[in-house]
């Protein structure tokens, strides 16, 4: 299990995984010890490749002169927001601009921004050079709390979801919840959704805190969102150390919601909903039809979705298409010997992965959840 220590109002955990075991530091002010907290972890390497997302300019600038105090050399290489830029192209791209810049095995890649950086530009460390350190550097809610914790990256084909990448673990991850005050409502919203999947998979009590305290985490409230965030990043790292390579099928179960909420984005081709809102709805059709096969009471079902819509995510879609959402579905990444498998609960705080869903099960699932 992750083990955490905490000073004034920041905390870290170790996430436990032999020769790749790193921290997650969480609190404001932690851009401001990235030249520190590098020279701790990195030992001789003194070049980073700082790649962001266009949106967060301000905090890449502030890292640069962190990182100038630190004598590191940095280089610079700005990614278009969006889930677009996790293109082969985007990859090509970044790729040669790493070998401009001289890039080698005494370099590492700091990512700063969300969830779409921080694939791509894991996926660029993974690569380039057989693999070089990687830091996640995340500013948005979603990033913080998933896609920055547990190594994995990955790129999109035009028919499919993060189907090209690789495990590469962090050398260090660096939450600064003073990057959502920036954040627009809608996007912080977005990333509320995985914070409220970790307590229907694994922490009823998050789930609870949640219920009880949905206001404050809608302002923002900074001693709520820590709380949020820091639980959030023990949940992952817990699963991650069990199973890192998704190997069991333990980690797996971090992907509930994800099969449907990944057909939902592909089929409105990445455009009208965000990752959390797909997943939120992804999530209601999940526990539909962990009800309709008798896995959960239908009560259950019911109080996912009040929390859901407390939190001002949304739980139906209703101009999708069943038949093309079960399509594309086919191309998920749980698919095995061509049966796919779903995440559903058994009741708060546990989810399974469940084979032999058939076409017909699923399709009512979605058309019952959008009633």
């Amino acid at each position: 299990m992750a083990n955490a220590d905490s000073s004034s109002n920041q905390h870290a955990l170790q996430v436990n995984l032999a020769e790749r075991s790193y921290k997650i530091h969480i609190g404001q002010g932690c851009l401001q010890q990235i030249g520190a907290r590098l020279n701790e972890v990195m030992g001789r390497t003194r070049h980073a490749v700082v790649m962001f997302d266009e949106n967060v300019e301000s905090f890449a600038d502030q890292i640069f002169e962190q990182l100038v105090r630190a004598e590191w050399r940095a280089s610079p290489i700005r990614v278009a927001s969006g889930e677009k830029s996790k293109s082969v192209a985007e990859a090509g791209r970044i790729w040669n601009e790493m070998l401009a810049a001289h890039t080698d095995r005494g370099s590492a890649v700091i990512a700063v921004g969300g969830g779409v950086v921080g694939d791509l530009a894991g996926f660029m460390a993974a690569t380039f050079a057989r693999g070089i350190p990687l830091v996640q550097v995340p500013t948005t809610l979603l990033s913080q709390v998933d896609s920055s914790v547990g190594g994995k990256t990955g790129i999109n084909l035009p028919g499919a979801k993060n189907i090209v990448g690789a495990f590469w673990q962090p050398s260090l991850v660096l939450i600064d919840s003073a990057t959502l005050e920036t954040l627009p409502q809608r996007e912080y919203i977005s990333g509320l959704a995985e914070v409220a999947k970790y307590g229907m998979i694994l922490l009823p009590d998050l789930f609870e805190y949640l219920e009880q305290n949905a206001e404050a985490v809608l302002a923002k409230d900074p001693t709520t969102v820590s709380n949020i965030i820091e639980q959030s990043c023990r949940a992952k790292a817990m699963v991650v150390e069990e199973d890192e390579r998704e190997t069991s099928g333990r980690r797996a179960t971090l992907n509930y919601g994800h099969t449907f909420g990944h057909a939902l984005e592909s089929v409105t081709r990445y455009g009208k909903l965000l990752h959390g809102e797909a997943v939120s709805i992804g999530m209601h059709m999940a526990a539909t039809m962990a009800a309709q096969m008798g896995r959960i009471e239908s009560e259950l079902v019911a109080r996912q979705a009040s929390l859901l819509k407390r939190l001002q995510l949304p739980t139906q879609y209703p101009d999708a298409d069943p038949q093309e959402m079960w399509e594309i579905m086919q191309h998920d990444k749980k698919v095995e010997h061509g049966k796919l498998r779903f995440i559903l609960p058994t009741r708060l705080g546990h989810v399974e992965l469940v084979e032999g869903i058939e076409r017909s099960q699923a399709i009512h699932a979605i058309q019952a959840a959008n009633a």
